[in-house]
C-alpha cells in the first residue's frame, strides 16, 4: 500500500469515527518545504456541515486519526490545514521493503478487463509521424495497466477496408499481371499509393475498375479477397517492423481492423432503426443528438449509413463497441486518437449508450492527444513539405545518437556502440513525446530530445548507468543491500527516500487518467534528487562510515530499480554503460 492510500484510509476511519458520512478525504503531497510531507485539506469543507470553525474541526480530526506508527507529528496550519510529517523510521523501513520487493511494493489492483485501442495505422500507406503518439502513449498505458494486474486486450484498429482499396487492388492486379512480385511492388507503400492515385485520377476506365473491385471485395469474391489479403499481409509487415524498432508490444495477433466488423454493420443499423434511435433522413440513416445541439438548438447529426447504402466509420465504431462489450466483456475501453476526433467519439458514446451497446457500469474513454509540430509551429513535415515516414524518423534518431556517441570518449566496441545508439535514439524520440501532457501539442526538436541534460531520456539513462557504476565500484554484493537499515540523517537522504516511495502513487494515477507524462516527470524528479543527494551525501569517499556507506548504497540501489521499472513501463531501454 502506498503512503497516499494509507493516509486516506486512516483519515477516512477517523472521519467515520466522528460520524461524518461519505466525506471527501483530500490528502496530497506537500510541496512547500517545512510544511510536512503530506497535507490533509478537508477541515474547511466540513465547516458548514458541522457548524464549527475549520481549525476546531482540524483539532478533532487530529485527535481521532490513528497514525502513531507512520507519522512523527501532525501540525495544524492556517485556517485548518493538517500538515503531516512522516516518521524517519517508517520511511526507512518502507524504502528497504521496496528494495527487497520485485514489484517495488506496488500492490496489484483488483483486476479488470481493459480493451486498449491504439496505433491504428491505415494499411493503404506506411506509418508516418502522425501514428507515433497513439502508438507509444497507448503502449505505455497498456504496460502500466498490466503491471498493476489488469487483464489488458490490445486492439489495433487498422484501416484495412474502404473505397481506397478498390483503387489499390486494381493497381496491384495490373502490376502482378506484369510478372512483378507483390513484396517488391509494395516495398514502398507511399510510392505504390501515389501511382495508383495518379491512375485513378487520370487513366480512362481505371476508376470504374477500382469501383468494381470495391464491390467484388464487399461481396466476398475469392480472387479479390486473396489479392486484398496479399496487400494486407505485406502492409502489416511494414507496421510490425516499426513496432519492433519502437520497442512497442503490439503484434499481428492484436490486429482488429475495420474489416473485422463488416458482418455486424447491417445489424447495427437494423437495431438502431428498430429502437427508433436512427431515422431515415434524405435517404440516409441518421441519429439526431439533441445532447449536442448547436446554439440555435439544432441537434447534432450522426450518420450511420449513407443514402446509397454505404457504411461509415461511425457504423464500424459502434460495431467495435458491441464486440468489445458483448464478446470481450470489457470493463473499460480506452481509445487513443488525435484530438480532432474527440467530437466523433463523444457522439459515438452517446449513441452506443442510448442503444445499450454499452452497459451503465462499463467505461468508454476516448483519450485524445495533441499534434507533433515542427519549429515553425505547423504539423511536422519533411523539408519539402511531405509526410515524414515513421521508420525514417526512427532511423535518423539512431544515426544522430550514433554521431553523439562518436564524439564522446568511450572504450565501447562497435557492437556496443550500435546497441547504445539504438537505445538512446529510440528512447529520446519516445520520451520527448511521452513527457508532454497527452492533450497538448509539442514542438519536435532534435537537439533538446537528445541532450544529456534536462528532462530527456538520455539524462535518465545516464542517471541509471551512473548508479550502476557506483554500485560496481563499491565492490559490495548488491543482493545483500536489502538487509541494511537506512539512516536518514541528511535532508537529501530523506527527500530522496520519500520520493522513491511515491512511485506507486504516480503509476496508479497514470493508469487511471492515461497520462504517461506524470511518470516522465516523476522519473526526472528522481534523477534530479539523486544528483542533489550525490552532492550532499558522499558514498565511497574517505571518512564515510560503513553504516552510512551501506545505507546510501541501498538507497541508490532503490533508485536504480525505480528508474529501470519506470523506463520499462514507458518502453525505454536502460543501459549498463553509456
Amino acid at each position: 500500500m502506498n503512503i497516499h492510500t494509507l493516509l486516506v484510509e486512516r483519515f477516512s476511519a477517523a472521519l467515520a469515527a466522528m460520524n461524518i458520512e461519505n466525506p471527501v478525504v483530500p490528502v496530497a503531497k506537500n510541496t512547500r518545504p517545512g510544511f510536512g510531507d503530506y497535507q490533509f485539506n478537508g477541515a474547511m469543507a466540513l465547516a458548514k456541515k458541522l457548524k464549527k470553525a475549520p481549525r476546531d474541526i482540524a483539532e478533532l480530526i487530529v485527535d481521532a486519526v490513528e497514525l502513531d506508527d507512520v507519522v512523527e507529528k501532525l501540525d495544524i496550519a492556517g485556517p485548518g490545514f493538517i500538515n503531516i510529517f512522516l516518521k524517519d523510521s517508517f520511511v526507512a523501513a518502507s524504502a528497504i521493503d521496496a528494495l527487497n520487493d520485485e514489484r517495488l511494493n506496488v500492490a496489484k489492483q483488483e483486476s479488470k478487463k481493459v480493451v486498449v485501442d491504439y496505433s491504428a495505422p491505415n494499411l493503404a500507406k506506411e506509418m508516418h509521424v502522425g501514428h507515433l503518439r497513439s502508438t507509444i502513449i497507448g503502449d505505455a498505458v497498456v504496460k502500466t495497466l498490466e503491471f498493476l494486474g489488469h487483464d489488458v486486450i490490445r486492439q489495433n484498429h487498422m484501416g484495412d477496408w474502404g473505397t481506397q482499396f478498390g483503387m489499390l487492388l486494381a493497381h496491384l492486379s495490373d502490376t502482378l499481371a506484369e510478372d512483378a512480385i507483390a513484396e517488391k511492388a509494395l516495398s514502398d507503400l507511399e510510392d505504390f499509393y501515389r501511382a495508383a492515385k495518379v491512375r485513378f485520377d487520370n487513366e480512362e476506365g481505371f476508376a470504374d475498375r477500382a469501383r468494381e473491385y470495391v464491390v467484388r471485395l464487399q461481396q466476398g469474391d475469392e480472387g479479390c479477397k486473396a489479392l486484398w489479403q496479399q496487400f494486407i499481409d505485406i502492409s502489416i509487415q511494414h507496421s510490425e517492423d516499426v513496432y519492433d524498432y519502437l520497442n512497442v508490444s503490439l503484434t499481428r495477433d492484436d490486429i482488429m481492423g475495420e474489416s473485422a466488423y463488416n458482418h455486424d454493420l447491417n445489424d447495427v443499423v437494423t437495431e438502431l432503426k428498430a429502437s427508433g434511435i436512427a431515422v431515415e433522413d434524405q435517404g440516409a440513416q441518421v441519429v439526431f443528438l439533441p445532447e449536442l445541439a448547436d446554439k440555435e438548438g439544432k441537434p447534432a447529426v450522426y450518420i450511420i449509413q449513407k443514402s446509397g447504402g454505404g457504411f461509415l466509420y461511425a457504423t464500424t465504431d459502434l460495431a467495435a463497441i458491441r464486440y468489445r462489450n458483448n464478446t470481450l466483456n470489457a470493463d473499460r475501453t480506452l481509445i487513443f486518437t488525435d484530438a480532432r476526433q474527440a467530437l466523433h467519439f463523444k457522439q459515438t458514446e452517446i449513441v452506443a449508450r442510448k442503444a445499450e451497446f454499452i452497459a451503465p457500469e462499463q467505461s468508454y474513454e476516448h483519450c485524445p492527444f495533441g499534434m507533433m509540430l515542427g519549429k515553425d509551429g505547423k504539423p511536422f513535415k519533411t523539408r519539402t513539405g511531405g509526410t515524414v515516414k515513421l521508420a525514417d524518423l526512427l532511423k535518423e534518431a539512431v544515426q544522430r545518437a550514433s554521431d553523439l556517441i562518436a564524439e564522446r570518449d568511450n572504450d565501447m566496441s562497435d557492437e556496443e556502440k550500435t546497441t547504445v545508439a539504438n537505445d538512446i535514439g529510440i528512447g529520446a524520440i519516445k520520451y520527448a513525446d511521452l513527457s508532454k501532457h497527452r492533450t497538448t501539442d509539442y514542438v519536435f526538436d532534435w537537439d533538446s530530445m537528445l541532450s544529456f541534460e534536462g528532462n530527456t531520456a538520455p539524462y535518465l539513462q545516464y542517471a541509471y548507468t551512473r548508479v550502476n557504476s557506483v554500485l560496481t565500484k563499491s565492490g559490495i554484493d548488491t543482493s545483500t543491500l536489502g538487509s541494511n537499515n537506512l539512516v536518514l540523517e541528511h535532508e537529501k537522504e530523506r527527500e530522496l527516500a520519500i520520493l522513491l516511495l511515491q512511485f506507486s502513487e504516480v503509476i496508479e494515477t497514470l493508469a487511471r487518467d492515461a497520462t504517461p507524462h506524470l511518470l516522465c516527470t516523476y522519473l526526472y524528479d528522481v534523477a534530479s534528487a539523486l544528483m542533489s543527494f550525490y552532492e550532499a551525501c558522499p558514498i565511497l569517499k574517505e571518512g564515510v562510515s560503513e553504516q552510512e556507506k551501506a545505507s546510501r548504497l541501498a538507497l541508490i540501489a532503490l533508485v536504480a530499480k525505480t528508474l529501470s521499472k519506470g523506463l520499462e513501463l514507458l518502453g525505454i531501454e536502460t543501459l549498463e554503460r553509456m
